[in-house]
């Protein structure tokens, strides 16, 4: 994968990253980063209940190496497009863990 820039933000306290969500996946993973920056994660977890919710947030709580209640969902909790929120944690460290992850 090339090596590019995502449209991340940093914020007062952390970062923010769009995450676009397929759920019902043979397995999780991180498939690709969009052109708008948008990173897209399959996750095998079913969107009833809550489930894809959760398994999002452990889930990248193991690839960004962080514990999950560093993780929040800010908007998007029932749709696929999502907004996560990483506490303690700057643009330029998320961008190379993920990088990092995905190679």
């Amino acid at each position: 994968m090339a090596e590019r820039k995502f449209h991340l933000h940093d914020g007062k306290r952390g970062v923010a990253m769009a995450v676009r969500v397929t759920p019902r996946a043979s397995r999780n993973e991180v498939t690709a980063i969009q052109d708008d920056g948008t990173v897209k994660v399959r996750l095998a977890a079913s969107p009833k209940g809550g489930d894809a919710n959760d398994a999002l947030v452990t889930y990248l709580a193991e690839v960004l190496g962080v514990s999950r209640s560093k993780i929040e969902i800010v908007a998007g909790e029932t749709g696929r497009d999502k907004l996560i929120s990483i506490i303690d944690m700057d643009k330029d460290e998320l961008q190379n863990r993920l990088m990092a992850y995905i190679e």
